[in-house]
């Protein structure tokens, strides 16, 4: 399924696999299953200790969702974003993202899945320091092979549309931490994936420029149809933007809630084990 002929409201365009651009992304289809986990298990050796980071977790995300994944530190969500993203492998269980089975695709495969199915945003941003604003945001493209002046002609676009069109040749030092997350959030997108991981996209913001790069998120969710699966610890993020609710503690799922459903979350803190990572 495609979107209308028009450029989307969001104005950005993306190429296509084969170079070629078009202004309207590619998306699933709307009750289509976008990530499906069955009793996936990420366990780590500590010592004599087992870490259970991710222990047996069974979730269903429809295409077009916003999902987020809230805990305290330590109860496996960022351990869980990572499954989705093809970052790390399961120890056991499956992680299946729009019908590609993570476990079983090969390092190369794994690559090219996460250049073309998922986009990724981080709270460290993580843009390459010696790199311009440009460069960083066309790095993607120069891995799926896009041609040199199409790719910067949709970098800029890209930008543009992030507000950052008078930033192109400064470098990551030069700017604001929004500006960098929204150089980030250009970059992610860039590549037109189906999903976007964000993990604790606004933990490095002050509370206004955080408003802006999730209203910034949301625009993309519902203008495009994207699958948006945001990791955060903070109740009131996932209630503004989320449509849906996914509690973790200690590895688990204890909770599954839509929006409408907030009064039904247990306010139960669990503790995490000790040397337990997110």
């Amino acid at each position: 399924m495609k979107t209308s002929g028009n450029t989307p409201s969001s104005g950005l365009v993306y190429p296509s696999s084969s170079g070629e651009p078009f202004d309207s992304m590619e998306i699933s289809e709307p009750n289509s299953l976008a990530v499906h986990t069955e009793n996936v298990c990420r366990h780590y050796q500590m010592g004599e200790a087992v870490v259970r980071a991710v222990d047996g977790i069974s979730i269903d995300i429809r295409a077009g969702e916003f999902v987020a994944l809230l805990g305290a530190s330590g109860s496996g969500k960022s351990s869980l974003l990572n499954l989705v993203a093809g970052l790390d492998r399961p120890t056991s269980g499956a992680v299946i993202v729009h019908e590609n089975n993570l476990a079983a695709l090969s390092r190369e495969q794994l690559a090219k899945y996460r250049l073309h199915t998922v986009g990724m945003v981080f709270q460290s941003f993580n843009l390459i320091p010696s790199m311009t604003l440009l460069e960083n945001v066309e790095l993607p493209m120069r891995f799926a092979e896009v041609d040199r002046h199409e790719r910067s002609s949709l970098a800029r676009e890209s930008l543009d549309r992030v507000g950052l069109s008078g930033r192109l040749a400064h470098r990551p030092t030069e700017l604001s931490g929004g500006e960098q997350q929204r150089a980030s959030l250009a970059r992610a997108l860039i590549n037109r994936p189906k999903l976007l991981l964000a993990d604790e996209p606004t933990g490095n913001l002050d509370s206004r420029t955080g408003t802006e790069i999730m209203e910034l998120i949301r625009t993309f969710n519902q203008s495009l149809g994207m699958t948006v699966l945001m990791v955060t610890h903070e109740q009131a993020l996932a209630e503004k933007y989320a449509g849906r609710m996914l509690h973790l503690a200690d590895g688990n799922l204890i909770a599954d809630v839509g929006n409408g459903d907030v009064a039904n979350i247990s306010s139960a803190p669990s503790p995490a084990p000790p040397g337990e990572t997110q």
